[in-house]
């Protein structure tokens, strides 16, 4: 049987339990992964508290996208995989889980000097992070603002930007700022006097912003530093973005992604892993707790007060 954690109602984190389910069987183009670690993300707090809208909840509903493991099992017409290839998961609903059947389009194969915990957090940060900036036109010469520079979303992007030859100033708290200069941004704080700050970091001006953080002051900061609005994006306010007159990617957007931008999100899990094995890239890990305390890892989601990503072991 495999264990595997839902919810039936939208509610706090005490709706998630856990459940023994039939093992799951591949079909074509398809394998079962055995789960070793999954990625706790934002917005799976979100679907479940209802913050975000999902469609009526007619069945137990599966939490998490993003995991990695071992493949266990094989479907038909699979090419690229073969069984105990270590794997990181993107993009599939039910990563909280024993076991999954994963479409191989969602796989990448981990190597032996990537952690499975750091597979677990590649997923919906990078790929987050890697289509925002390829949306954006982010590379050489350009002076990126980061809104919440330390979050998962905002490492990426930093790393990724970096890499790329721009300039990142990343706003977050004085007790992350040592953080973000190891990934080579200049950190801000985000309390008042933010505009000084940056202009002050960026004295050639900024040519391009991300919000990740979703407040007004980061998207007030963004509309008076960066003079193209198409250069201005955000991950969380994507619901009333086209109010500001700037671009939503996700976040509550009612624009869904390009046919492109979802091949960019997607491209993301193969390129990170290879950042991750050449140690041009890391993963800031938080605390491991069982699958049966996902409650538990979606209260730390929410408080805020746990740094790095939550992982859950099956």
């Amino acid at each position: 049987m495999t264990r595997a954690i839902v919810y039936t109602e939208i509610g706090s984190p005490d709706v998630l339990h856990l459940i023994e389910t039939p093992d799951p069987l591949a079909t074509s183009g398809e394998v079962v992964v055995r789960i070793e670690a999954a990625g706790v993300n934002p917005i799976d707090a979100k679907l479940r508290s209802g913050k975000r809208a999902s469609k009526p909840i007619t069945e137990p509903r599966p939490v998490g996208y993003d995991g990695a493991g071992v493949i266990e099992a094989l479907g038909d017409d699979v090419e690229g995989f073969a069984l105990g290839d270590r794997v990181a998961i993107r993009d599939t609903v039910g990563t909280y889980a024993s076991s999954l059947v994963v479409p191989v389009r969602n796989l990448a194969v981990l190597p032996d000097s990537v952690t499975t915990a750091e597979g677990a957090g590649i997923g919906i940060p990078a790929g987050t992070a890697y289509q925002a900036l390829r949306s954006l036109g982010v590379g050489a010469g350009d002076a990126l603002l980061v809104h919440a520079g330390s979050g998962a979303v905002g490492q990426a992007a930093v790393q990724f930007a970096v890499a790329w030859g721009a300039t990142v100033i990343a706003t977050a708290s004085p007790a992350r700022h040592d953080q973000l200069r190891e990934l080579g941004a200049i950190p801000v704080s985000y309390s008042p006097g933010l505009l000084e700050r940056v202009r002050e970091a960026a004295p050639g001006g900024i040519t391009v912003a991300l919000d990740c953080a979703g407040s007004d002051e980061a998207i007030e900061a963004s509309l008076e530093l960066v003079s193209d609005r198409d250069r201005i994006a955000t991950i969380v306010r994507g619901a009333d973005a086209a109010g500001f007159g700037i671009r939503g990617f996700q976040g509550g957007s009612p624009i869904p992604l390009t046919e492109e931008e979802l091949a960019w999100r997607a491209e993301a899990l193969p390129k990170t892993i290879e950042l991750l094995a050449s140690g041009d890239f890391t993963i800031e890990l938080g605390p491991e707790l069982p699958l049966a305390e996902a409650a538990r890892a979606h209260e730390l989601v929410e408080s805020g007060a746990t740094a790095g990503k939550i992982i859950l072991i099956p």
